[in-house]
């Protein structure tokens, strides 16, 4: 029963790929999403995976942005992506270098930051995430692409 799932998954994997160099001519598009483990980037990479955010027939690179606490969840969230098998994803980049997330992209939706911890106080938490927001932003000005949207 095992192989014969293999197989019917390979039938299924080259299907898609010839469907979709049939229907789709476009080139793909980079998409950066920080905090991609986190529950609402998880919301939303699905969306964007399924063509929800730019359309049914625009291909995407993800590129997943996490700290490195977090690498082990986001390798999770990779596995759950690559097990859907959607066929706008070109591929996956999962990484906790803002260098490598941000490059190239020309889409970044900027989720992550810190959460507010006990005992913080709104000032601590806003001087926390502006730190994290200045190093993404310098790290897109040096590698997104110039017409990058966030």
């Amino acid at each position: 029963v095992f192989s014969q799932i293999v197989i019917i998954c390979r039938r299924l994997q080259a299907h898609s790929i010839v469907f979709l160099d049939e229907v789709s001519m476009k080139e793909p598009v980079r998409v950066a999403v920080t905090g991609a483990a986190g529950q609402i980037s998880y919301s939303l990479l699905f969306r964007i995976a399924s063509g929800q955010m730019l359309g049914d027939d625009q291909p995407v690179i993800l590129q997943l942005l996490e700290i490195p606490p977090a690498m082990e969840a986001l390798s999770g969230v990779v596995m759950e992506l690559d097990d859907c098998a959607f066929d706008l994803v070109q591929g996956i980049i999962a990484t906790d270098e803002p260098d490598v997330g941000f490059k190239d992209v020309d889409y970044a939706l900027l989720v992550g930051s810190r959460p507010r911890g006990p005992g913080m106080e709104r000032k601590d938490l806003l001087e926390a995430n502006a730190a994290i927001f200045s190093v993404q932003g310098k790290s897109m000005n040096d590698h997104a692409s110039r017409d990058v949207k966030v």
